[in-house]
């Protein structure tokens, strides 16, 4: 019987080990026992225990495996995308992230063998994993150096008195993922707590968090206008991104695709604040972006929103009539939600049905049947509207007439003895009228159904506090649109200056608005298929005042700044 070589009994690194003269075949057998009943990779295990340096079994696991071999130490410990793995990843298969090229992740090992570990990081991250071989020793010191820098980073950016805000999770629809990833460390959730929490407290609209390639940045929209707020560390990134989609019970190992998802912020007994998230894939990880949704903001009164008399009267005429459409257009962003909702509030008692359709519902109220759209199960803004009609409704609030068919519906409602408030994305007033016709709906339904269109901007305040008079020519003041006879008599323009009151001299938001109600004369003219021009003659001759001209008087009144009323008009 032909003799077998005792290292044939051995395969992979181990019988390269004992070939190479660094251990026996007994030492070789007891090493891959005691690694299996520790739970550790034999790499670990050996390196730890002394039995073979570092270097010489890299350099045999090299040989053996055919993967390059590495100097972790030539990289910047700053540059690597420690972010993309969580935590406890990292530690539990000795795996960190060194290089990422496109969409393949270089991971330093030790243990090329590891391929447990390279699937399920490739499975967390949606990146093709690719092991890179370094030295055990200097692995393991990278290793909790980046996990401490991370640590370390964290700890820096806390405030001590969070310690009792209490967030609680929305149970709108979605499976509790929350068990699923250990993304809930303190320093993580303490930290997403503090900018939630300053956000509301500064009166911000809009929260921004941006990865970068070796940044990232936290943002604020506050009056309209974003500002850098912090910039935590980018080894982090991917656990704040974890942290809020787990509030907001969104899949957390979906990094692929944008997800919507809501949180709910209880700050007391009596008060929560609502955010709608959404998170969406970039180059160097998820941005995420959370709305504030304040209810408070529409239930100020319809004083509050920046009406002259004139303009609140034909507001409040047209939303007191028992049937006819009110209309309300400008770009994302000009408070057109909270000009209906305000209208909704003086509305809402308890002899009237009020039913919205809205995408999605962004201010909730109580005594009002709210509806989120959603296309992909066939919940239209059309379909919302008919189930609408055979509930018996007073007044319909349809959250943006995209469509012929919505716009035929909403008409349809108007005539037949129904309030419908709605939006449109239009420039003013006047194109709204020609903006139907163009969808296709006949010019004797627009102008027997629409009472008023209503254009409005949101132009940020003056701070109170710091606001300076400004000398202004009187040649800009008429290039501006003042006339002789307002300059004659006196105008005070003023300026922002800054202090610690408000932010860089603004202090809040005042709507501007186009108020244009349509009358018999315009109803003959819509039927005439008028232009824009010819329909915005006829409103000026009326008394109309466009979005300018309201601006100036903004202006005229100490309310805001030249400024920033060339900033939201068109002249």
């Amino acid at each position: 019987m032909a003799n077998i070589n005792p290292t044939q009994r051995l395969g992979g690194l181990p019988r390269r080990l004992v070939q190479e003269g660094l251990l026996t075949e007994q030492e070789a057998g007891r090493a891959i026992e005691a690694s299996g009943s520790a739970g550790r990779l034999l790499v670990s295990y050996l390196v730890e225990n002394g039995i073979v340096d570092a270097s010489s079994l890299a350099l045999a696991a090299s040989l053996e495996y055919g993967v390059p071999l590495f100097d972790i130490d030539a990289i910047d410990p700053e540059s690597m995308p420690t972010s993309l793995v969580e935590e406890k990843l990292v530690r539990k298969h000795h795996a960190l992230p060194l290089i990422k090229r496109g969409n393949r992740l270089f991971l330093a090992v030790s243990d090329p063998t590891n391929h447990q570990g390279l699937d399920e990081i490739k499975f967390h991250t949606g990146l093709a994993t690719d092991a890179v071989l370094v030295e055990e020793d200097k692995l393991k010191t990278a290793i909790e150096t980046a996990l401490q820098a991370q640590d370390e980073a964290m700890a820096d950016l806390l405030d001590a008195d969070l310690e009792n805000l209490d967030i609680g999770i929305s149970d709108e629809e979605g499976d509790d993922k929350e068990s699923s990833l250990d993304v809930d460390d303190a320093p993580v959730v303490r930290y997403v707590n503090k900018i939630l929490l300053d956000a509301i407290n500064s009166g911000t609209s809009d929260i921004h968090f941006e990865p970068y390639e070796k940044t990232y940045r936290i943002r604020f929209r506050q009056d309209g206008m974003l500002y850098e707020k912090a910039s935590p560390p980018i080894n982090i990134a991917g656990r704040l991104s974890a942290r809020m989609k787990v509030m907001a019970r969104l899949n957390v190992a979906e990094r692929r695709v944008p997800q919507d998802g809501r949180i709910k912020m209880v700050l007391s007994r009596n008060r929560s604040i609502d955010f709608r998230v959404n998170t969406c894939p970039t180059l160097y990880g998820e941005k995420v972006v959370l709305r504030i949704l304040d209810s408070s903001a529409a239930t100020l009164g319809v004083e509050s929103l920046g009406f002259d008399e004139n303009q609140k009267r034909h507001f409040v005429e047209a939303i007191s009539k028992p049937y006819g459409m009110v209309l309300v257009t400008g770009p994302t962003g000009s408070g057109k939600t909270v000009t209906l909702y305000t209208a909704l509030n003086m509305l809402n008692k308890g002899e009237v049905n009020i039913s919205t359709a809205e995408d999605p519902v962004e201010i909730q109220v109580a005594g009002i049947n709210q509806v989120n759209v959603n296309p992909r199960t066939g919940l239209t803004f059309a379909e919302a509207l008919r189930a609408f009609l055979r509930q018996d409704p007073d007044i319909v609030m349809v959250g943006e007439i995209r469509d012929l068919e919505t716009g035929e519906i909403a008409v349809k409602a108007a005539q037949t003895g129904h309030l419908v408030l709605s939006t449109l994305h239009t420039n003013d007033a006047p194109q709204t009228l020609t903006r139907l016709a163009n969808m296709g709906i006949p010019a004797f339904n627009i102008a027997s159904s629409v009472n008023l269109i209503m254009a409005q901007r949101l132009a940020r305040r003056l701070c109170e506090h710091c606001k300076r008079v400004e000398d202004v020519p009187r040649d800009t003041l008429l290039e501006e649109g003042f006339t002789d006879a307002e300059i004659s008599q006196g105008i005070t323009v003023y300026g922002p200056v800054g202090c610690d009151k408000c932010t860089k001299g603004y202090k809040g938001r005042v709507g501007i608005f186009e108020v244009m109600p349509v009358s018999d004369a315009m109803g003959k003219l819509i039927m005439e298929n008028a232009n824009a021009l010819q329909i915005g003659e006829l409103a000026k001759q009326e008394g109309l005042q466009d979005l300018r001209a309201s601006g100036l008087e903004k202006v005229k009144e100490g309310i805001t700044s030249l400024e920033e009323i060339n900033r939201v008009t068109i002249d």
